[in-house]
């Protein structure tokens, strides 16, 4: 009784002290509104977010536009087919990109000899010095090793360039031959870029293995483009010792050097050179060969795409792929003379080596790092010591939705772990901001006093955050954009178009979308009659998204009958069929709303997007990864979760069960039935229909990882995959 009266108490001190905040904040708006509204002028930002970013184009003009307001577009078109629709940005090329036309700049190789000669001194590449690695004992008694990080060293634009040029040279020194294929197997870092720098000057395609993909996949990728050599780093290595049997054909191995650690060079494959990188470099300095440029048609690199339905194929991405959406970047997203970008992600995924080539371009200094020492909070980081981005302080990030939404569970996490009226204060301060800002008000005060304090995570400075790889969902995107006080830009983009398709206008102050075609493509809709999904389709048209333009890929390397049925030539130009399923709204903005292989059609006829579902439930916090499994033979969905570690013991310690194991929790009928009517109640929040929300649910023991091969590197489910394993787990779910 006295409990309740407690609790009682306690909610009616948060509720007056809320009611007051509120009078106050209420007061407030009516005393600045009108300064606001004379310095800020929110009905420019209004028109900006609205303004028209594509219009459909016809080859065939039937009637005469000046006969027509500007903005009735509906009226400029007569289309002549009712199957498919295409878009083109009504942005006209900017200052970058008018630059790389003035210099002739059409592949990487130039790129770097233009930026040498423009940046010279200024920084280029940094690194984090390693100082120590050191025993931390935790307050369970284990030893973790931890980092002692000091300060970025920096490498000039001049520097950087040279020792590419070195590097070049000292592959040719080696037996490497211009236009003789080479692959780079290493972890995000400044090596890489040289590396990669290295082998343009002497017209060398690279092929980009990702750092997580399986022992099968990387032998894979080695053998099918038939390498000689391949560039790697100190961690990396030993994979070789079994790797090299499943790979005769590689005769020499470079790796990157540890800062601390002696590198193991004993017990490889007889006849197989081991090189250290700077030993590469320096014979490169005393080499007489000369530079062999590449040509703009000329392969730059066979990117691996990461395999979500099945082994991994080779895109052969030209230096024009490159530089066309190295174009259609610059064209779209704001940079400064002042900017600093963190490098994190795989180098090997095409979005980030593109947006790190425009950094490049655009003299915009890297900062190097890894996920295990991003923050402060990061698990390598020695106890305080301070995180890369604490240090960097960066201005710009490149992200995929996975690691924004464990950034947006972890910012839940701090505030539901505080008082209650911490709790409702957030609460009310969130949704004021996110109120004025869709009235298109900046709101300094409250950023200063709150959501600055949240930004400084990131080190405080970051002004624009770039995902892409996957669909970000709309409260994710939200919640990032407000708390972290900086512009969100989604885009859209695959390997095979060199990542290169739409990106959200950082005007746009809408969610869940990702923009207008780049100014180097068109996007067209094409009927996909299965799905019901037309052009002819109100109030938006929708259909299969097909993308055209320089940035597409010339095809897969060696597979030339996947390669006639995905890409096709029209009136000069190359297109790609993507296999997802968009709409383009009435601004000319592209919304991904399906995708032709994850939809299943249920007993009953409804269709269900997995990737949809996925993408919406994932926002949950007790749900670490999920894959939704849809049985066309059956009326509803199931689905295998991963939970996340702590939001389940929270939900044990409620039920009950405080002193069970992980695993005994994964099993316990009890924290399944409870998880499932979480999910329910958050679906519910998503707009989710019924039929969509999975009736069984199956709790997975383990984390999904790229080396159970559940996942590919980029961490997209490998659906097949996750079936075969847990097959026996679906049976029971249906059997149910």
């Amino acid at each position: 009784m006295f409990i309740e009266d407690d609790a009682q108490m306690d909610s009616f001190w948060v509720q007056s002290a809320l009611g007051a905040i509120k009078a106050i904040a209420f007061m407030y708006d009516i005393i600045t509104l009108p300064v606001y509204l004379v310095l800020q002028q929110p009905w420019k930002r209004r028109q900006d977010s609205r303004r028209v970013k594509a219009k459909p184009i016809n080859q065939k003009m039937l009637v005469d536009e000046s006969k027509y307001a500007p903005d009735d577009i509906e009226a400029k078109i007569v289309r002549n087919d009712d199957n498919e629709l295409t878009y083109r940005t009504t942005d006209p090329p900017r200052d970058v990109h008018v630059k790389m036309l003035q210099e002739n700049i059409d592949t990487l190789e130039k790129v770097f000899n233009y930026v040498a000669k423009t940046y010279t001194s200024k920084r280029c590449l940094g690194t984090r010095q390693i100082l120590s690695e050191e025993d931390e004992v935790q307050q369970n008694g284990r030893v973790f090793k931890k980092y002692n990080l000091g300060d970025y060293k920096w490498k000039t634009f001049t520097e950087a360039e040279r020792m590419a040029a070195n590097f070049g040279r000292g592959l040719r020194e080696l037996g490497q031959k211009p236009r003789e294929n080479i692959v780079i197997f290493a972890e995000t870092r400044a090596e890489w870029m040289i590396a990669a720098h290295g082998c343009f000057k002497q017209a060398m395609p690279i092929v980009t293995v990702y750092a997580t993909l399986g022992d099968d996949g990387v032998a894979h990728c080695i053998t099918e483009t038939e390498v000689t050599t391949v560039i790697t780093s100190h961690d990396l290595l030993p994979k070789f010792k079994t790797l090299l049997d499943k790979c005769p054909l590689v005769k020499t191995i470079i790796y990157i050097e540890d800062q601390l650690q002696k590198t193991e060079t004993t017990g490889f494959k007889e006849g197989v050179k081991i090189l250290p990188f700077n030993q590469v470099v320096k014979t490169g300095q005393d080499s007489k060969f000369e530079h062999v440029p590449p040509k703009g048609d000329d392969i730059a690199i066979i990117m691996y795409t990461s395999g979500s339905t099945g082994t991994p194929k080779g895109v052969l991405l030209s230096h024009k792929n490159c530089i066309a959406t190295m174009k259609g970047f610059v064209d779209m997203v704001p940079i400064y003379p002042d900017d600093v970008l963190i490098g994190f992600l795989p180098l090997a995924h095409v979005f980030e080596l593109v947006a790190e080539s425009v950094c490049l371009m655009t003299g915009v200094p890297i900062g190097y790092s890894t996920p295990l020492t991003l923050i402060d909070t990061s698990s390598k980081i020695k106890r305080g010591c301070k995180g890369d981005a604490t240090v960097l302080k960066p201005t710009c990030m490149t992200s995929v939705p996975l690691i924004l939404d464990r950034i947006s569970k972890g910012i839940n996490d701090k505030v539901n772990s505080g008082s209650a009226f911490k709790k409702a204060l957030f609460k009310f301060l969130y949704q004021y901001k996110v109120k004025w800002v869709q009235r298109g008000y900046k709101t300094p005060l409250i950023d200063k006093l709150v959501f600055k304090k949240v930004a400084k995570l990131m080190g405080g400075k970051v002004r624009i955050i770039m995902s892409g790889g996957a669909p970000l969902s709309a409260d994710t995107h939200e919640q990032i954009k407000t708390c972290l006080c900086l512009e969100l830009i989604q885009g859209y983009g695959l390997t095979e178009t060199t990542s290169g398709a739409t990106v959200m206008d950082y005007r746009d102050m809408t969610y869940g979308r990702t923009g207008g075609p780049l100014t180097v493509c068109d996007i067209r809709l094409v009927n996909w009659e299965e799905g019901n999904y037309r052009v002819t389709n109100k109030p938006y048209p929708q259909g299969e998204v097909l993308i055209g333009g320089e940035c597409v890929s010339q095809g897969y390397y060696k597979l030339p009958g996947k390669t006639n049925e995905d890409f096709f030539e029209e009136d000069g130009q190359r297109w790609f069929k993507t296999g997802d399923i968009g709409e383009i709204q009435a601004d000319g903005v592209l919304k991904i709303i399906d995708r032709k292989k994850d939809l299943v059609k249920l007993q009953a006829g409804e269709y269900v997007s997995l990737g949809k579902v996925e993408s919406e439930l994932k926002t949950c916090g007790i749900i670490e990864n999920i894959c939704v499994y849809g049985d066309p033979t059956k009326q509803y969905t199931v689905a295998l979760v991963v939970p996340n570690q702590n939001h389940l013991e929270e939900l044990a310690q409620k039920h009950g069960l405080g002193e069970k194991t992980f695993e005994e929790l994964c099993s316990s009928p009890i924290i399944e039935k409870a998880i499932l009517k979480e999910i329910a109640e958050h679906a519910r929040k998503c707009k989710l229909q019924k039929y969509e929300v999975p009736a069984a649910i199956t709790l997975c023991k383990e984390v999904w990882s790229p080396d159970m091969g559940l996942v590919t590197a980029a961490f997209k489910l490998k659906r097949k995959d996750i079936q075969d394993r847990y097959q026996h787990d679906i049976n029971r779910m249906y059997a149910s």
